[in-house]
């Protein structure tokens, strides 16, 4: 088992069969909960723990992974481009949107943040929660918050708001894609822009829209508003 642990491609490996894993149990469970993000962390945290591999090691290991996050992010600007022209005809709908969920998202959390009586550390590791990992973690430090603690909260959100996304969605009668595809991308980031991106092109391009904009939105604004 150890040679086999200290092998350099040990990481790459097990992500990629624990994602192959958890794909498969997805598709043909067809459950939300099921997330393949989710279910493919605790497979890997489980196989680390039984291997008695620790973070570090598996982390460096799986570095390759990880570079290719930038291409993939690159990558959402092709259904931005082929949807340009819609998203053209409903900049205001959006801006408006994005503004107003941003708003309430990070008033709700502080609120029921500091209802609780939750830490100052911990409250402002929970208000940049709802933008993507890259974002919330610089965000959380830069207004005292914990990055680490802000980066689990991040993939929580995700992988939470993807699984109940398409159940609330449809029971509020929500079909139109564009609307469908802003919903995933202000309220589970990433994760739920790759669930849009299957639902169709279209709703992809506004996820990534809402993704986007509202990142940056929070970047510029939320270190001035609670630092």
């Amino acid at each position: 088992m150890s040679v086999l642990t200290q092998h350099p491609l040990f990481a790459i490996a097990l992500t990629l069969a624990a994602f192959l894993i958890a794909a498969w149990l997805y598709r043909r469970s067809g459950w939300l909960l099921l997330q393949p993000v989710l279910v493919s962390v605790v497979l890997i945290v489980s196989t680390l723990l039984a291997c008695g591999v620790d973070y570090a090691t598996y982390r460096a290991g799986a570095e390759p992974i990880a570079w290719l996050l930038g291409p993939a992010t690159i990558v959402l600007a092709v259904p931005l481009q082929h949807n340009i022209a819609r998203i053209r005809q409903l900049f205001w709908p959006v801006l408006i949107t994005l503004c107003a969920g941003g708003v309430l998202s990070v008033a709700l959390t502080l609120a029921i943040g500091w209802a609780l009586g939750a830490d100052w550390s911990v409250v402002m590791s929970l208000a940049p929660k709802f933008v993507t990992m890259p974002i919330a973690m610089p965000v959380a430090e830069q207004i005292g918050g914990v990055a680490s603690l802000a980066a689990v909260m991040v993939m929580l959100t995700g992988v939470i708001g993807t699984a109940l996304g398409p159940l609330l969605l449809r029971w509020a009668g929500v079909e139109h894609p564009a609307a469908r595809g802003l919903s995933y991308g202000i309220n589970a980031h990433a994760i739920g822009t790759a669930h849009a991106l299957q639902e169709g092109e279209e709703c992809g391009a506004f996820a990534a829209l809402g993704m986007s904009l509202l990142g940056i939105i929070t970047a510029l604004l939320l270190p001035l508003l609670l630092a």
